[in-house]
């Protein structure tokens, strides 16, 4: 085993140490000169490999096949939360809509439309079977406790219908669905308001369907590479990785809330999302996405499981972070909420836990701009990547075209 020791003082010298330990790792790495020439330069770089980094890729190659396109993941598989997400096809629950419009009825709709767009966007790309596309319905959950909530939500849904309406020509998107509260077999649930345009898919099979179109259109995606930083030379940017140093013209970065780490100067925080999953439950009752405390649980049947997430209300300053896990304060009340409410009379087992890092800021839309030259960024899509994403990297692989 060979061990490097290096006897600089990291914390005096942070930028030395990173230098000397990447010109030492390209020493290791062992590169050939068909490697170095074949895979380490591109026309156009993309940071992630998610929804968004892959839709920007696919929006470049097929609008020009000729730009030369590498997207750098730093996960073996996509990190963030585009394969760890509940796969909600959703637009937003009542009470979601309600606390958006704050920021303004046009805002809030032409965000919901750029939502809609994205997701008819991304069943006509990839195919709602390839997806395991579900229209069951979306529904919110109220407590009587949350009566004036309810109330409020009830006396808005003819106004969010006229919204919805002129997006997706549907009359009569929302409606109150209380007959259906025992059927799903509830407990503690008096209001229950059905949004029958939501749907549900298998976010695993839809990366792995957009990477095989990517690889299709020759977009080059390489793993388990990390982006340490970046840094312009006179004709070209140069990215230092933990696999050594590519160049390209154009830098696009599509990581949502691991964004801020190399590009700090940008308005989001991260908010990660903590999952569960059963095992089978024989005869399961539910059946769609259910939205329940504002949109801070959510939770959906697959096949017969029931997927479970949600809950950083509980503690903002601790979920805002960038590390994935899970903790007991959340996940004691994951299992209180199955038990109590989603599953009162029936016995589970979890099977699975794991968490997503989601991105979140002030404004309600994604951040789509040009950072610094020839540097780009289509980030902060707050929780709502698998319905914007597709609309969003329409935007931002035109913005990188446009400057080419």
């Amino acid at each position: 085993m060979f061990v490097l020791s290096i006897s600089l003082n990291q914390k005096v010298f942070p930028y030395l140490y990173e230098i000397f330990f990447l010109q030492f790792l390209m020493e290791t790495l062992n590169l050939s000169y068909w490697e170095k020439t074949s895979f380490y330069n591109s026309d156009v770089i993309i940071i992630g490999s998610g929804i968004v980094g892959l839709n920007a890729a696919i929006t470049i190659k097929k609008q020009q096949p000729n730009v030369s396109v590498t997207i750098l993941e730093r996960g073996f598989l996509p990190a963030g939360a585009s394969t760890k997400n509940a796969g909600f096809a959703c637009f937003g629950s009542l009470s979601e809509l309600i606390e958006q419009e704050k920021s303004g009825t046009i805002a809030l709709q032409e965000l919901i439309g750029k939502r809609w767009k994205g997701l008819q966007k991304l069943r006509s790309l990839v195919g709602d079977s390839r997806l395991d596309f579900q229209i069951n319905g979306g529904f919110e959950l109220f407590k009587p406790t949350q009566s004036a909530l309810s109330e409020e939500c009830v006396s808005k849904i003819g106004h969010f219908n006229d919204i919805i309406q002129d997006i997706t020509n549907e009359k009569t998107a929302f409606s109150i669905a209380n007959s259906r509260i025992e059927t799903f077999g509830f407990e503690g649930i008096d209001c229950l308001i059905e949004n029958k345009l939501e749907a549900q898919l298998n976010p695993g099979q839809m990366i792995k369907a957009l990477t095989e179109l990517a690889i299709s259109l020759r977009v080059t995606i390489l793993n388990s590479c990390t982006v340490h930083r970046f840094e312009e030379s006179d004709t070209s940017l140069l990215v230092s990785t933990s696999q050594g140093e590519f160049k390209c013209k154009k830098l696009l970065f599509c990581t949502n809330a691991f964004a801020s780490q190399l590009l700090p100067q940008l308005d989001l925080k991260p908010g990660r999302g903590q999952v569960l999953i059963t095992k089978p439950i024989e005869n399961l009752k539910l059946k769609g996405t259910f939205h329940y405390d504002k949109g801070y649980y959510y939770f959906r049947n697959v096949g017969d499981r029931v997927l479970l997430g949600g809950g950083r209300n509980l503690d903002f300053f601790t979920e805002e972070t960038h590390q994935f896990g899970e903790t007991p304060l959340v996940q004691n009340t994951l299992i209180r909420l199955l038990k109590e409410v989603i599953l009162p009379n029936t016995a589970f087992e979890i099977d699975q836990k794991w968490s997503g890092i989601m991105a979140f800021g002030p404004e309600l839309s994604p951040i789509i701009k040009e950072v610094s030259t020839n540097v780009f960024c289509a980030v902060r899509c707050n929780g709502m990547g698998i319905a914007i994403g597709s609309q969003t990297v329409e935007e931002a692989g035109e913005m990188v075209l446009k400057s080419i």
